[in-house]
């Protein structure tokens, strides 16, 4: 009897790791929008993060709250009046922006491709 394998259980865990992660709605959105602001010398509030990537207040909460517990994004409490939240990213999100820019050089590559097929 041949032994049955998990879809892609040939590949490395730690790249089914990212990719899981990835694959998630928004998650990767954030993690670009959270890098690009760091960039420029601060992280984002919430209210922020609807205007920039036109994400819901539900589903930001629920992605923030699991890329926070992941370790990817810190939550930072700025004590009031009023009370502001903020958010960050931790070292290891920091790490995203290598990977950013190969997606992004990536992405260029596939729309040239595409591209050249419609001409």
């Amino acid at each position: 009897m041949r032994r049955s394998r998990q879809p892609s259980e040939h590949l490395c865990p730690f790249f089914r790791e990212a990719m899981n992660l990835l694959a998630k709605p928004w998650n990767g959105e954030i993690i670009a929008t959270l890098h690009q602001r760091e960039g420029q010398g601060g992280g984002l509030r919430f209210s922020e993060f609807g205007d920039l990537i036109g994400i819901g207040d539900r589903m930001l909460s629920v992605r923030l709250r699991e890329l926070e517990t992941r370790g990817l994004v810190n939550r930072v409490v700025d004590g009031g009046p009023p009370v502001r939240v903020s958010y960050h990213l931790t070292e290891v999100g920091r790490g995203f922006g290598g990977v950013q820019t190969s997606m992004s050089q990536w992405g260029m590559k596939l729309a040239r491709r595409a591209s050249r097929r419609q001409a």
